[in-house]
């Protein structure tokens, strides 16, 4: 199987930044440090409400992931206000993803088949301006069969459910998600999808979700960023790294 990339979320920096006001952690700098670790791919999601990444922010780790010539997957929900942004800033990659003011993170997938006008038009002006659309999509057919009707190049599969099944211990539920997990990425592919997924993994459920051999691209956030509380940046992306590419051995 071949390498599969890793993207850090780094919304969580920002977040501990809000939480007490001024510049300090700066985003940018953990982006900048985790590009010399080893990331692939710099992840960030400007909010409506702007309760983490800042606009200042999107721009600036723009500048680094050019910079470094990695890519930056700009994380959006499908409104005039983000795609405006998104037309402007020119980001390797938009990831749509559904919003709700009252949440604390992202609870589920797009619903790409019950908005198809809506989220079609988004991809067509981004497929048009050379930007890589991106669909956080659940693991279900209906979901990839919309997300190939209106020409989406990659969908992001959200693995929250399983990841949280996991580490609740039901077993019955794990194995549930995983095979809804393995055959929409089957499917994702069958038809020239590009495959992604994210959302609640770790160091344990990486090792299984890896190895599933369609999924090109795992963007991780909140557990990276935690865990580098205790050991570092540095450390927490070099062992997520070895943990994925030995799942791929």
């Amino acid at each position: 199987m071949s390498r599969i990339r890793l993207g850090l979320n780094i919304d969580h920096i920002a977040t501990v930044r809000n939480a007490r006001g001024g510049d300090a952690p700066d985003p940018v700098r953990g982006a900048r440090q985790a590009l010399m670790a080893g990331v692939d791919g710099i992840t960030a999601h400007l909010r409506e409400d702007r309760r983490h990444v800042l606009d200042k922010d999107i721009w600036a780790l723009k500048n680094v992931c050019d910079e470094f010539h990695k890519p930056l997957n700009f994380e959006m929900a499908v409104t005039d206000e983000m795609i405006g942004i998104a037309l402007d800033l020119k980001p390797h990659a938009a990831c749509l993803v559904p919003e709700r003011r009252q949440e604390r993170t992202t609870e589920g997938g797009l619903d790409v088949a019950g908005n198809i006008d809506l989220v079609g038009a988004a991809v067509a002006k981004f497929n048009a301006a050379g930007i890589r659309s991106s669909l956080f999509i659940a693991a279900d057919a209906l979901q990839v069969t919309a997300a190939s009707n209106i020409g989406a190049p990659v969908v992001e599969f959200h693995t929250g459910a399983l990841c949280d099944a996991w580490r609740n211990g039901e077993t019955s539920i794990v194995e549930d998600e995983m095979k809804k997990l393995e055959w929409a990425a089957h499917m994702a592919a069958s038809v020239g999808i590009e495959v992604h997924a994210g959302h609640g993994i770790d160091y344990d459920t990486v090792t299984f979700i890896s190895r599933i051999p369609q999924i090109k691209e795992l963007n991780i956030g909140h557990f990276l960023i935690g865990e580098a509380i205790f050991v570092g940046l540095d450390a927490s992306i070099a062992k997520m790294r070895t943990l994925m590419d030995a799942a791929r051995g």
